[in-house]
């Protein structure tokens, strides 16, 4: 089990580390991600109980655990945030995630309070409304972006612009077991096609999303499992397809609402 950091980006005062070897056994490969800027951490879609422990081994050996300062949650499922109770317990951190899932995600941590500040769970979120928001990093400002329906429908995505990455939680993810960039896209669409068919709502939020990213112009995409996208063929090769697909309510037919 690796906890040495696969490192995005560095440029000195900030840096982008991926930890994609933490969870084996049972659970679905998946990427957790710190972003660091000067003196202030945002880690990205932690996990639960699979990845706490390493996960927050392998931190302390690039930030001081307790002073995290965010932990961004793209949306609600037990992979991205089942750990809150922990990250709230043992850091100091606040907890960004739509306005959607602010009311819900207590129930994973009823009854903590911050170390020493005595502060409810609900005082620790930063609730996310739907068109998105700015959020002071250090020295830096990282966007949440709208990604609603893709697949939960209270969905969010981050982009760091310093370094032209975005994170896409489940647009773009992979059932592979590593995170080495895509170098061909048509050899990697079985990887992930099927995934994407199912867990994604429909065809409109796919295009709607993927005219918001083609604006940004990110020079990455890292999806939270399986392999990220670098550089604009590689990732306009995946718009261009979500694009297109045929997916969720789109593939429904009274056949699928059968009693059994």
């Amino acid at each position: 089990m690796a906890s040495v950091a696969r490192v995005l980006f560095d440029n000195g005062p900030h840096k982008v580390l991926c930890f994609d070897q933490l969870v084996t056994g049972d659970g679905v490969q998946s990427n957790q991600f710190l972003i660091i800027d000067h003196d202030e951490h945002a880690l990205l879609d932690p996990g639960g109980d699979l990845t706490y422990m390493p996960l927050s081994l392998a931190l302390s050996r690039y930030i001081p655990l307790q002073k995290l300062t965010y932990v961004f949650a793209s949306h609600q499922d037990p992979d991205i945030i089942a750990s809150l109770d922990k990250w709230f317990l043992h850091t100091d951190c606040k907890v960004v995630c739509s306005k959607l899932w602010a009311r819900f995600l207590p129930h994973l941590s009823a009854g903590f309070l911050s170390r020493g500040q005595g502060m409810a769970t609900t005082e620790r979120m930063i609730a996310v409304p739907d068109k998105g928001m700015d959020i002071p990093l250090g020295k830096c400002t990282l966007k949440i972006l709208p990604a609603h329906f893709l697949h939960s429908v209270g969905n969010l995505h981050f982009y760091d612009p310093v370094s032209g990455i975005l994170f896409s939680g489940d647009m773009g993810a992979s059932m592979l077991d590593d995170a080495e960039p895509v170098g061909n896209f048509s050899e990697h669409l079985p990887s992930m096609e099927g995934f994407h068919r199912r867990y994604m709502a429909g065809n409109k939020a796919c295009r709607l999303w993927a005219n918001m990213i083609r604006t940004l112009k990110p020079a990455m995409m890292v999806p939270q499992h399986g392999r990220p996208f670098v550089g604009p063929d590689m990732i306009n090769a995946f718009l261009d397809w979500i694009s297109q697909l045929e997916c969720g309510m789109d593939l429904l037919d009274q056949t699928h609402y059968r009693i059994p």
